[in-house]
């Protein structure tokens, strides 16, 4: 199905910029799913929203009666908060921009992960000459199979 998916949008004129989603031109994109993929900050309104801010993550509680009875109690509606550690957030890099069509650069792999691009390569899973360029770019069937390069990656 995925495949359908992606001969179909890309013979109407799109171009895949993250494994699940297409647009015609970059400045078509998602700005606020970009958002998420590149680690960037951002703020989350309503019940249940996530922010992340400054490395920091927190959501909001879930109901909206119990978000409505916060604000009006003039609290804070946020239900938890948590900093990955650099462990974390490392892998979340890998996951994340191995997703993106600009991939991410081979000096982001975790050292043991690196000895395994040559198979990746080799399985075509991930794109040899923009490997050699230096960036970890998913073929098609890379993108089939996004979980499991990530895994070889992150060992």
């Amino acid at each position: 199905m995925y495949e359908l998916a992606d001969d179909t949008l890309a013979a109407a004129g799109f171009e895949w910029y993250e494994v699940s989603n297409w647009a015609r031109e970059d400045r078509r994109r998602s700005r606020h799913n970009l958002a998420y993929w590149t680690g960037a900050d951002w703020w989350g309104f309503g019940p249940g929203a996530h922010s992340h801010i400054g490395g920091v993550r927190f959501w909001n509680v879930k109901h909206p009666s119990a978000y409505a009875q916060r604000l009006r109690a003039g609290e804070s509606p946020a239900a938890g908060r948590e900093t990955p550690d650099a462990s974390a957030r490392a892998l979340e890099n890998v996951l994340l921009r191995t997703r993106l069509r600009e991939g991410l650069e081979v000096a982001e792999v975790p050292s043991d992960g690196r000895r395994a691009v040559p198979g990746l390569i080799a399985d075509d899973l991930v794109d040899g000459r923009a490997a050699l360029g230096g960036r970890i770019v998913l073929t098609r069937r890379g993108r089939l199979l996004a979980d499991a390069v990530v895994r070889a990656l992150t060992p």
